[in-house]
């Protein structure tokens, strides 16, 4: 059975667990025979692990910060995503552009008709399903402790940083209930795995 190309985001505060399903959810598409593109944000591009780096552990203005994150995003849409996309592969990526509204929208306070703006620039293909992965940040603050000994610029914020991020996280859920299917990842883990599985079931198969 031939399906469209689609394309797949994962969103979540850090330590939401987002990326312990990347695996489950790759194995789920490739076993349909489908070829996948398996991509990040910031990132995904050379150029975009650079700004990666530097987004994570350098200092600098939250506006920088934010031009950079759609510096990134641009590149990645123009080299990886839509040529994928073009070629009939889904593309499946860790944050895309909600992110930018969680945490430089919600944790940095970033206006979001700035954050309309930018995306309106670079944004030529809107995801086909987001999975926002949702957990109390107090409970994932704990498994980030775990197993970041040395935590970057994001995960070194305080809580209501994090509070705010995933309230923005939520609202874009509210925003966009067609595309946006929030997870509770507060329950058991083999559960939690089976209502992704679920949810791509119907979605997207």
């Amino acid at each position: 059975m031939t399906q469209q190309a689609r394309f797949i985001t994962l969103e979540g505060i850090d330590g939401a667990g987002k990326s312990s399903h990347i695996n489950s959810i790759k194995h789920w598409i490739t076993q349909r025979g489908v070829d996948l593109v398996t991509t990040r944000e910031p990132g995904g591009t050379p150029f975009g692990e650079y700004l990666r780096s530097l987004v994570l552990h350098e200092k600098m203005d939250v506006m920088s910060e934010t031009l950079i994150m759609f510096a990134a995003r641009n590149e990645h849409i123009k080299q990886v995503i839509e040529p994928a996309l073009k070629a009939g592969k889904w593309v499946l990526s860790d944050r895309f552009t909600d992110a930018s509204f969680a945490y430089q929208g919600g944790g940095r306070q970033i206006p979001w008709d700035v954050l309309n703006t930018l995306t309106q620039w670079v944004e030529a293909r809107v995801p086909d399903l987001t999975l926002l992965f949702d957990l109390d940040p107090a409970i994932a603050r704990q498994r980030v402790s775990q197993v970041s000994p040395q935590p970057d610029r994001f995960e070194q914020e305080q809580a209501h940083f994090f509070n705010r991020v995933r309230e923005a996280y939520l609202q874009r859920a509210r925003d966009y209930p067609e595309r946006i299917v929030v997870v509770n990842s507060a329950i058991e883990l083999s559960q939690l795995n089976a209502c992704v599985m679920a949810i791509l079931n119907e979605r997207l198969w």
